[in-house]
């Protein structure tokens, strides 16, 4: 093994172990199911590729985001979470910390782009345990802006990505993969500001070596992508993307940066259009209801499956959070 991949994931599997023991009792250990669909294409015998869907859509919140978001909250101290916490979400982080609040007693205060989508922003109006405030076009500014609030407060601000803590609740689904598939050589992630990829690549290098981490970008979105090309984090053009969930910029100094480039062994670009067939696929053949970031890992799995004949693969299904009118959209044209 890479004595640099050892030198990242070795601090964070510890962290992720013991992230594992304190939100266990709050998450589910959510199902893999075998696609023999996505296997068939590239095999004439589908048994002799397997192609396992861990269904994070299926986590209680309707997304992965929940995991870190426990994590981070169940690691503070009474006098932090006395003061509030904040952060900044275009959903799915915001839902995780609002459930997050819920299972401590405690309160926060979510920032979102005004751009956030009406669904996401309704969901997250029900939890009591937040307030929202909206600043920003763009997810990146948002984030700057919340934190530098947080600050001023003398409150915690959690970042949806650039924070150990909530790495380490990602890379509890790492653990679970290993649990789950009795084989493994590589991994399909969607990717928007790290974090994800971070803790299930940094779970995996520790118990299984030898997978292959497989960052998956749309090509409207790919801010983390053009920030590993480039060797530095860069500002790109954004484009409308069905992957809204892994939209956005990069953090100034996130710390995911130099771990997807010390743990990320491939990255895969798809188009608007294989983000929704892959989305089409997944209802029309496992009746599985996913947001366009979860699309995003089947896509790439799909644009590369010939270099996957005969082996294990499992793609994560990060989220079930679509809105109803872009559901629509997709399956009916």
């Amino acid at each position: 093994m890479d004595d640099k991949k050892t030198q990242v994931s070795t601090p964070l599997i510890d962290r992720i172990l013991e992230a594992e023991r304190l939100i266990r009792p709050h998450v589910r250990e959510t199902l893999v199911e075998k696609s023999d669909v996505l296997a068939s294409p590239i095999a004439g015998d589908p048994a002799a590729t397997a192609v396992w869907l861990k269904c994070e859509n299926l986590q209680h919140t309707g997304s992965f985001k929940l995991r870190g978001a426990l994590n981070k909250v169940l690691s503070l101290p009474p006098d932090a979470l006395a003061r509030g916490v904040v952060t900044a979400s275009t959903g799915n982080h915001g839902r995780g910390m609002a459930h997050a609040l819920s299972v401590v007693g405690a309160r926060g205060t979510i920032y979102l782009p005004t751009t956030a989508l009406a669904g996401k922003v309704a969901a997250l109006r029900r939890y009591p345990s937040v307030a929202l405030e909206l600043h920003g076009e763009e997810s990146g500014a948002t984030e700057i802006f919340a934190r530098r609030t947080a600050e001023e407060r003398g409150q915690v601000y959690i970042s949806p990505y650039n924070d150990l803590d909530v790495i380490a609740g990602q890379g509890t689904i790492g653990l679970e993969l290993d649990r789950q598939c009795p084989a493994l050589d590589a991994v399909f992630i969607s990717v928007g500001g790290g974090g994800l990829i971070s803790g299930i690549a940094a779970a995996l290098r520790a118990r299984r070596p030898g997978v292959r981490v497989i960052g998956c970008w749309p090509e409207n979105s790919q801010a983390l992508y053009a920030s590993l090309q480039a060797g530095r984090i860069v500002d790109v053009p954004e484009q409308p993307t069905l992957s809204d969930a892994t939209a956005g910029g990069v953090e100034p100094g996130a710390i995911t940066f130099e771990l997807a480039r010390e743990l990320v062994d491939e990255s895969v670009l798809v188009s608007e259009d294989e983000i929704a067939d892959a989305l089409r696929l997944l209802v029309a053949e496992h009746h599985l209801v996913v947001e366009g970031a979860a699309a995003v890992a089947v896509a790439a799995y799909r644009k590369t499956a010939a270099r996957h004949a005969g082996q294990s693969v499992a793609i994560v299904l990060c989220g079930g959070n679509i809105a109803y009118p872009t559901l629509k959209s997709v399956l009916c044209g």
